[in-house]
């Protein structure tokens, strides 16, 4: 019964790991730069498959987004089962904003398409229509399925700390980074601050943490196999 429920725990810190690794590398490649320049409504459809790559790229992001806290679910619900339910909702949450951000994705997309078949006629129309779409876009990708996401991975720390599954210095490491970018997320929805270099660097400190607890998670699972067992 130890042996399979230790094995069964190893399995899912790799898998987990390997989801998280997934998000970070899926949310690279899912930036579409044709959209953020000022000419997006002609470069986005002469590089059409720029944009449906990102697309793409983007709605990956949804198995690990939602992934993660659902295969995490049975370990930490021993231990906490509000925190382990709200984590799994979070994730939920956020994999819906990304679909949502998909859409508006291929909304611009579309657009650019209509503004090229148009040409100078009812430019204003659709600048203003384009530049709702974009910030919309912006509003989805980097408040709202940010903060799902970082919520989501704040609940996990919590516990990762309560049972020292991992180092307390890479859960309060966890914690630290969610809540600076909890921090990035609402001045940028507040207009405090652009997607420019302070958002990043309020970002990075939660990347670097989720890609250090990926690798710890692939190469030493969790730090005590034996908190496995706890209520069961």
């Amino acid at each position: 019964m130890l042996r399979k429920s230790t094995n069964s725990g190893r399995w899912s810190a790799v898998i987990t790991g390997v989801l998280l690794i997934a998000g970070l590398v899926t949310g690279i490649f899912s930036v579409v730069p044709v959209i953020d320049g000022a000419d997006y409504l002609i470069k986005a459809s002469t590089n059409e498959n720029q944009v449906l790559i990102g697309a793409f790229f983007q709605l990956l992001m949804v198995v690990a987004y939602v992934g993660i806290p659902i295969l995490m679910y049975p370990i930490l619900s021993k231990h906490n089962k509000g925190l382990a339910l709200g984590s799994v909702a979070f994730g939920i949450i956020a994999g819906v904003f990304i679909i949502i951000g998909v859409i508006i994705l291929l909304l611009l997309l579309t657009l650019s398409h209509e503004f090229a078949k148009a040409g100078t006629l009812d430019v204003s129309y659709f600048q203003t229509l384009g530049g709702l779409l974009r910030e919309g876009r912006d509003l989805v990708n980097h408040v709202a399925t940010t903060l799902a996401f970082v919520l989501a991975m704040f609940l996990f720390n919590c516990i990762f700390y309560q049972t020292k599954f991992v180092p307390r210095w890479l859960s309060v490491s966890g914690l630290i980074g969610s809540t600076m970018s909890i921090l990035a997320s609402l001045l940028f929805m507040t207009s405090f601050i652009d997607l420019d270099a302070t958002y990043m660097t309020l970002n990075v400190p939660i990347a670097v943490q989720q890609l250090v607890l990926a690798i710890w998670l692939i190469l030493k699972g969790f730090y005590r196999a034996h908190a496995l067992e706890k209520k069961v």
